[in-house]
């Protein structure tokens, strides 16, 4: 049986620095990534726990310039409907963010969850049937860090209309959306998140985060 690693102080320390650095990135290079890069990440994403071993996962680049404009176009209606929920000074923060680096990341891509999956057979998920989902989260943030020790940012865009970005990459219907990526070297570097920088949310405290019973 193989001996498990030994995790030092020096790698606490670098995996600290590593969850800091891991940043939600909008302003990409626009240079592209080496050969096979993309599917080294998705190789190390799919290292990530599932619940019942279901690896419910599904990754799709997307590539073709007509299906990424119509993404965008997505994006941008989504956002003007999301800029009506702000009023006053909050509303134009809200229209200053720079929210998607969809102009700019080499590369872009979907991450789905196969709600029809056969593996695993079901265990795990009879009463909490969103763990299929939450383990391709799991799944996303593993490719997250993996990217990030590579130099290499990540930008999880959110203003869409699920149904309408599964139309548009034309995926088995069984498949929902879970994440859209936009993948690349970073403009900048920074160990504070955006949205903290701009103002627009500061971090909450941790005491507020546990609750003890």
């Amino acid at each position: 049986m193989p001996q498990p690693p030994e995790f030092d102080d020096a790698f606490h320390d670098r995996l600290h620095d590593l969850l800091v650095w891991r940043r939600d990135v909008r302003h990409f290079r626009g240079d592209a990534l080496p050969p096979g890069t993309v599917e080294d990440l998705i190789a190390e994403a799919t290292l990530a726990p599932s619940v019942g071993h279901s690896q419910p996962w599904r990754f799709v680049t997307v590539d073709d310039p007509a299906r990424r404009a119509a993404v965008r176009e997505d994006f941008l209606a989504c956002n003007r409907e999301a800029l009506d929920d702000f009023e006053g000074e909050r509303a134009k923060l809200y229209a200053s963010l720079k929210l998607a680096g969809l102009d700019d990341a080499p590369v872009q891509m979907a991450v789905f969850v196969d709600n029809a999956t056969q593996s695993g057979h079901g265990v795990g998920r009879k009463t909490m049937p969103e763990m299929l989902p939450y383990s391709v989260v799991m799944a996303v943030h593993t490719l997250w860090l993996t990217a990030r020790s590579q130099g290499i940012g990540l930008g999880w865009v959110s203003i869409f209309n699920p149904e309408r970005i599964e139309a548009i990459l034309e995926v088995p219907e069984d498949w929902s959306l879970v994440a859209y990526l936009c993948i690349g070297y970073p403009q900048e570097e920074h160990a504070d998140p955006e949205l903290e920088r701009r103002g627009w949310q500061d971090r909450d405290s941790q005491a507020s985060a546990l609750l003890k019973r």
